[in-house]
């Protein structure tokens, strides 16, 4: 049932819940409804998310799925931020 909850709030099995969300974004840059100028960055969740697939999946960073945003921003944040 749980599972079926998370498929239909549009998150996958291993994605961050909403309690490690909550102690996780504090952590990470600013979100980009909260930034000024400049060109805002892709949604922080999507973006973890995203890395997380990848380490967990093992694929090459080309196959991570696009719902998780662009391939080159999520590859520069584990790059540069990890």
């Amino acid at each position: 049932m749980i599972q079926g909850c998370l498929l239909e709030a549009g998150l996958s099995r291993g994605d961050l819940s909403e309690a490690e969300w909550r102690i996780l974004k504090d952590l990470l840059p600013i979100e980009p409804e909260n930034r000024g100028r400049g060109r805002p960055p892709e949604q922080n969740r999507s973006i973890i998310n995203g890395i997380l697939w990848r380490l967990r999946c093992g694929a090459p960073w080309r196959d991570v799925p696009p719902k998780y945003g662009s391939l080159e921003s999520i590859c520069w944040r584990f790059v540069n931020e990890a």
